[in-house]
């Protein structure tokens, strides 16, 4: 039986001045579990970045639970979110962030440095690892305006596991690159997930949503349907994209 890292219960969204039938997020109950390689799916507009944020605690549910571990972290003050979320959790966002005046090398190390769980020299190692794994060791002392944007993305993801997060939380990561680019951090992404790292990610990119091993679809702020999938590989790529594109056109999406 599979661990639940993540369980939603009756979580639901509201922004200042919205009634109940606007919710963005209405009474979601779902549950996350470690090892997967979950995608949020649905039409512009449904909630999935929402619901991203909400789980992770970057953003506040207005009614519901959520748990970590078994463990409630909506009522947690942000200063335990923090924690939380720079021991626990790693993100990836369409644009990648990086600190403008930082080389590649200071921005994956300053995030371990934060972490506090490893010493400085031990930081320093693994963010060189991370970067050669990552195929940006010759541009580590570049700054960001100096790399490509593949190259930056790859980097925000070397930056969001130096401290060996359970959790990935990535919105939208390809949405800002082109083809070639798009793919090379999906299979960085999908190696992570073999080597055993559980993700949960946003997308409105079929091609992209293949590389999941659940898929759940989101529609005017509730799960409406879910599908699963075996670990990716590069032989079933186009039948998987035909599996998933005929269960989006069951759906109207």
């Amino acid at each position: 039986m599979k661990k639940i890292l993540i369980s939603a219960q009756d979580i639901c969204k509201s922004f200042n001045g919205q009634s109940a039938s606007e919710r963005v997020l209405d009474k979601v109950c779902m549950d996350i579990y470690a090892g997967d390689f979950t995608i949020i799916m649905g039409t512009s507009g449904a909630g999935k970045s929402t619901l991203l944020y909400v789980l992770s605690g970057i953003d506040r549910i207005t009614s519901g639970k959520v748990c970590y571990k078994e463990k409630e972290i909506s009522s947690c003050n942000e200063k335990q979110m923090a924690a939380l979320r720079s021991r626990e959790f790693g993100f990836v966002f369409q644009q990648s962030n990086l600190v403008s005046n930082l080389t590649l090398f200071e921005n994956v190390a300053v995030a371990g440095y934060l972490n506090k769980s490893h010493s400085a020299k031990q930081v320093q190692k693994r963010a060189g690892e991370l970067l050669q794994m990552m195929q940006v060791e010759k541009a580590q002392n570049r700054l960001p305006s100096q790399v490509s944007g593949g190259e930056a993305q790859r980097t925000a993801i070397a930056r969001a596991i130096i401290h060996e997060p359970e959790l990935i939380f990535a919105d939208e990561p390809t949405g800002a690159l082109n083809k070639k680019n798009s793919e090379e951090a999906l299979d960085l992404l999908t190696k992570l997930n073999e080597a055993g790292q559980s993700i949960l990610m946003v997308t409105h990119d079929v091609h992209a949503a293949i590389r999941g091993t659940r898929l759940l679809y989101l529609d005017d702020g509730k799960i409406i349907d879910e599908m699963t999938l075996p670990a990716f590989t590069g032989k079933d790529a186009r039948n998987r994209e035909e599996q998933v594109s005929t269960w989006l056109s069951s759906l109207e999406w």
